[in-house]
């Protein structure tokens, strides 16, 4: 399966983007997806995550800002991401698990400023 994610760019505090991760299958029967951040020095760190029941994880620093949703119709994972903040700014990843493989998208760049 390949992620496709779009959605970044340059936005002030304060401000909204959605990021959207486009698969190249069906994703109903992907039982686990999510969104990774990163900035340069630091480990990747999980930002959201869904599981095929609906459930949902956040990291504590995006809950009540940031929500995880996914249209299984155009086979696409969202990241809602509200009141952003400086720190924030990330290089963010997609992410799912299938086949028993993790999958990456190639990341789209977020860049909150104050």
């Amino acid at each position: 399966v390949q992620l496709q994610a779009s959605g970044g760019g340059l936005v002030q505090a304060g401000g909204s983007l959605r990021l959207s991760c486009a698969f190249s299958k069906t994703i109903t029967s992907i039982a686990y997806m999510g969104w990774y951040r990163q900035t340069p020095g630091l480990q990747r760190e999980l930002v959201a995550a869904m599981i095929s029941s609906g459930r949902t994880r956040y990291a504590d620093s995006v809950k009540g800002r940031f929500t995880i949703s996914r249209d299984d119709a155009k086979n696409t994972m969202y990241l809602h991401m509200d009141n952003l903040e400086p720190g924030d700014t990330a290089v963010y990843y997609c992410n799912c698990l299938w086949g028993g493989v993790n999958h990456w998208g190639q990341g789209t760049q977020v860049t909150v400023s104050s």
